[in-house]
This record gives C-alpha cells, structure tokens and sequence, in this order.
C-alpha cells in the first residue's frame, strides 16, 4: 500500500500504479475490543508463570514488584510483545481477530521501530488525562488516539484474506 490519501472521516482511497482501494479507519469500540483480547491474552501467559515462579501469594501480596523475575514477565514482556507485534504483524493478536492492523500513515507500510517505540510510550501519554488520548479516537476524522499522532500511525480495517 502507499500514499495514502485522506477523503473523508470514515474511509479514504489508497493509490497505487494500478489500482485504487477503500481504506476504513477503525474506531474506538473496536479497538477498545481488540485490548481486551490482547490483555487476557496476556494474563493467560503471564498468570501462570507467575504462579509457578512465587506462588498463590504472589496474587494476594500488596506488594507492586516482588522480584527481577516479575519485572520481567510483567512489565518488560508485555511491552516487548506489542511491539514486535506491531513490528512483524502490524497487529496484536486482538487486532488480528478483528481484521485491524497499524499502518503508518502516510504510506499505508508498516511501522518503524521508531514509530513502534513512540507509539508505545504514547500509551501512557494518551491514559495520563483521565484516558482523553484514547477518547480522542471516536472524534477524530481519522480514528486517531495520541499514541498514533504521536507515532505517525493509524489503524485500519483489513480484507478477510488479505495479510
């Protein structure tokens, strides 16, 4: 895909040598819907782990780290794959079973790892104010949050058969 091109608020028209295609922006239900999938996802490879690692007590401990162990399954694994999600799939396994995928946005290619980087941190930024940065995707023409502001990027809806 390249030179994307913006036509209005809900799709916009991609265009190659050969070819024009519809491209459809994926909004905030959706999405919201694909971090669900991908957050217990997460919880069923990380839970058990965790388990077999500390124990039933590791769940009921107040503590927020109990371990350089828990730092990385809890924290540096999550982040690391979402990102080489983003990398080699353009889409975590939530988006996959909702047939989106993160493009940047003006080529309509996959992500930098630079982008993927921003993208990531911009989560964080997008929560910061009471989650506005991922509110913001059901106002924007072109279902944006901050994080892909931020990054360049935009999430749009894939053909069923298409990768």
């Amino acid at each position: 895909m390249s030179n994307i091109e913006t036509t209005d608020s809900q799709a916009q028209e991609t265009s190659t040598p050969n070819m024009k295609t519809e491209v459809s922006y994926v909004g905030f239900w959706t999405r919201f819907a694909a971090s669900i999938i991908d957050t217990i996802i997460l919880i069923m490879i990380t839970f058990p782990i965790l388990f077999l690692i500390y124990g039933g007590e590791y769940f009921y401990s107040g503590e927020s780290v109990q371990g350089w162990l828990d730092v990385i399954i809890s924290y540096v694994f999550p982040i690391l794959a979402i990102i080489l999600f983003w990398l080699y799939k353009s889409a975590t396994p939530g988006k996959i079973a909702l047939l989106a995928k993160v493009v940047d946005e003006k080529t309509g290619n996959k992500l930098s790892v630079k982008q993927a980087i921003i993208r990531y941190v911009g989560y964080y930024i997008s929560l910061l104010p009471l989650g506005l940065g991922f509110l913001w995707i059901a106002m924007d023409k072109k279902k944006q949050g901050w994080h892909d502001k931020l990054a360049g990027s935009v999430v749009i809806r894939v053909n069923a058969g298409e990768d």
